[in-house]
């Protein structure tokens, strides 16, 4: 990934009080320094954030849809190792391999203890760029009590069937008390830092505002966990490890080398879901400007755009709730390459946003006769797309299946 500036973040978090029902915000500013006397304005279309689009349409190219594992606990996420397996992540607490297409029936032994509660549990995983030589690999998991919780990073030797020399590298700042919005997604970027996304809780969305906090954040560390030196600065009080800031629930993250882009996409709340590119010092906005609106039909701001904050690349209103991001790169697709695959909870499908160049131009939506849920995507080394699927319904806790696509 190429070089960003360092760049300091505009004082557009000094605003007077505004409507934003339910966050009582009054003045702020960036790290903690004085607040400007004159408050930046925020503007856009306070419509679209009511404004409900139509469905993608279906999707034109026939799938074959094979099944290579069932029976899974939510998956979360699935990684490739080098040899052609695959781990897979169930947020309860398990990792799982699936070898020659057969699930293995006892989890990887010494993964690490985790909160699994309300949203909470074992999330991403990513392989260290030497994987090969060093077996290591990083975990995101949450971490604490109901009480003090939040997004951690550990790393561990996996020899192909257990964890071993597990060592704690990240945990968010500071605790929270709530089940929700832990972000998690990890990738490298070609500057071989390690970047996560941080999700800001939820009933503490200002704190994606706060610089002294890593709530609503992309992360950048090096690979022992220690502050890279070039990090962008955000001002007195800042936390060392932001990349970003601004954010709500990212839970898709992908590094794309062919376009030198880092993209994310993120969750709204009743609409306003996102595509972002990702790039040092830049605040994406949340909760002062968003094309969506609270869960109870309030206006969370009544802006869609603010000053000193970075425009979507894509929005979704109403609610897709995206989790899950790959960029394609493949022969197996061929009219699909450097397309984007999104999953959807809420659409209970796989999108492809079709690309031109950084921009979307088009969007189709996949598995559309199935009940389940799309949670991770992945791209295979044989350029297949690989699904976890889970179903969001009580009693329906080990219906989560790993999936593979091709084309008819």
């Amino acid at each position: 990934m190429g070089r960003h500036p360092r760049t300091k973040f505009h004082r557009y978090l000094a605003y007077g009080a505004y409507a934003a029902i339910g966050m009582g915000l009054t003045a702020a500013c960036s790290g903690g320094g004085e607040a400007s006397s004159a408050a930046p304005k925020g503007g856009g279309d306070a419509s679209l954030q009511e404004t409900l689009a139509d469905p993608a349409p279906a999707g034109e190219t026939a799938l074959n849809v094979e099944v290579l594992a069932e029976g899974l606990v939510n998956p979360w996420s699935i990684t490739f190792l080098p040899d052609g397996a695959m781990l897979v992540a169930e947020r309860e607490g398990r990792l799982r391999i699936i070898r020659d297409g057969v699930l293995a029936p006892e989890p990887v032994a010494g993964v690490p203890e985790v909160l699994a509660w309300n949203q909470g549990g074992l999330f991403d995983i990513l392989l260290h760029p030497d994987f090969e030589e060093n077996g290591v690999l990083y975990l995101s998991y949450a971490h604490g009590t109901r009480d003090a919780n939040g997004t951690r990073i550990a790393r561990a030797v996996f020899d192909g069937a257990s964890l071993s020399d597990l060592e704690v590298l990240y945990d968010a700042k500071p605790p929270k008390d709530t089940g929700h919005h832990f972000g998690a997604r990890m990738v490298w970027g070609a500057d071989g830092k390690l970047y996560m996304t941080i999700g800001e809780g939820s009933k503490y969305k200002e704190k994606a505002q706060d610089m002294s906090t890593s709530y609503g954040a992309v992360i950048r560390l090096n690979e022992d966990g220690s502050i890279p030196e070039d990090n962008p600065t955000f001002g007195e009080g800042e936390r060392p490890e932001l990349y970003t800031k601004g954010h709500r629930n990212p839970q898709g993250f992908a590094y794309d080398a062919e376009r030198d882009i880092l993209w994310s996409h993120e969750h709204g709340a009743r609409g306003g879901d996102e595509i972002n590119i990702i790039e040092a010092g830049n605040n994406y906005g949340w909760p002062l400007a968003t094309y969506g609106i609270d869960y109870s039909g309030a206006k969370i701001t009544p802006f869609t755009e603010y000053e000193g904050t970075t425009q979507p690349v894509k929005y979704w209103t109403p609610s897709i709730g995206p989790s899950g991001l790959a960029v394609y790169r493949g022969a197996m697709f061929e009219d699909w390459d450097g397309d984007l695959l999104v999953g959807a909870m809420s659409g209970q499908a796989l999108h492809r946003v079709i690309m031109d160049g950084a921009e979307p131009a088009g969007e189709e939506r996949y598995l559309l006769d199935r009940e389940e849920r799309v949670r991770d995507v992945e791209v295979g080394p044989d350029g297949a797309i690989y699904v976890a699927t889970e179903i969001d319904s009580t009693g329906a806790q080990k219906a989560g299946k790993v999936l593979r696509l091709t084309p008819q």
